[in-house]
């Protein structure tokens, strides 16, 4: 399948693996990369040699494009930006902060940059700034989420934008995949469906609490205070929720999420823990290798795409 932004990157399928803190390392992303997508390894809360030292493990295990996620609220970002120039990745992803004062060294590294945004207004602004495509992450997805949803960005966003759009944000399968390519998109970026691959580092019992979650298990703390996060309910987000919504300082609601997110990833405590995942639970059932994962996305985009014209007759 060729895109806008399979041919950017020199991809076969027009899928990007979300860049996830914890799970997202070089075994994942060059299985995917390998599969025909880009892979993405996650610096956010990484020491500058561990992001490194994954990429040049990356390089061993590919020979197709692959990014890094780079999180720009991260005490070593500058660091770690310096480290992906060196090391020349094909592309970056940029979210959580302000990614134009970094596209200058990147293009001169030769790294394609693709900043994530949750509003026309900021798309607008990286377009302009030289970006070389964007992804729109609604609040459907896991982690860290804006206030807009993935169908009001595809329908907001597009229309106004030139460079390649890539949708995020709940697309689990391959008629999310079409409906977005049939919104304009040029590609997606999935992240919760890759949780649950033979690949992926994250601990057995979160992958075992993804499969048995239903939709109505999502849930997302800290919205009312500006900085909501998605996953799946636990003791933990019982307790942080009681305690945002009595008015608790953000202080205290800090202190108690720090360190949620790898308590249940790596340690697999999944209710003390958060198990960062998007809202389109019902359809993560079942844990297969990435290969076979991204040959039946496509699988299911294509016949969804076809069977399109079928409506019009």
């Amino acid at each position: 399948m060729e895109t806008r932004l399979t041919k950017l990157l020199g991809i076969t399928y027009p899928i990007i693996q979300g860049g996830m803190a914890w799970v997202s390392e070089a075994n994942l992303a060059t299985a995917v990369s390998n599969a025909g997508g880009a892979g993405i390894i996650a610096s956010g809360g990484r020491a500058t040699d561990w992001v490194r030292a994954e990429i040049r493990k990356a390089k061993t295990l590919t020979n197709k494009p692959f990014g890094v996620n780079v999180m720009l609220m991260a005490p070593n970002k500058d660091e770690i930006v310096d480290m992906i120039c060196e090391e020349k990745v094909a592309f970056v992803t940029l979210g959580a902060g302000n990614p134009i004062p970094y596209f200058a060294k990147f293009h001169q590294a030769g790294i394609k940059v693709i900043p994530v945004v949750p509003n026309v207004k900021l798309a607008k602004r990286v377009e302009a700034a030289g970006a070389d495509a964007i992804v729109i992450e609604g609040m459907e997805a896991g982690g860290h989420i804006g206030t807009l949803t993935t169908m009001a960005l595809l329908t907001n966003v597009i229309p106004e934008i030139s460079v390649p759009v890539i949708a995020a944000g709940g697309i689990v399968d391959g008629r999310g995949i079409a409906a977005a390519l049939l919104m304009g998109a040029s590609g997606v970026q999935m992240g919760s469906r890759f949780l649950l691959t033979e690949e992926c580092m994250l601990h057995p019992k979160a992958k075992q609490r993804i499969i048995e979650a239903e939709d109505t298990d999502s849930v997302v703390t800290g919205y009312s205070r500006g900085h909501g996060v998605r996953g799946l309910k636990s003791k933990f987000t019982d307790k942080y929720l009681e305690l945002e919504r009595s008015g608790a300082p953000q202080d205290e609601l800090d202190a108690l999420a720090t360190g949620t997110n790898r308590l249940a990833a790596v340690d697999g405590d999944v209710e003390n823990g958060l198990v960062q995942v998007g809202q389109s639970l019902n359809r993560l059932k079942d844990i297969k290798p990435v290969k076979q994962v991204i040959e039946e996305l496509m699988a299911e985009t294509i016949r969804t795409l076809s069977n399109a014209g079928n409506l019009v007759k």
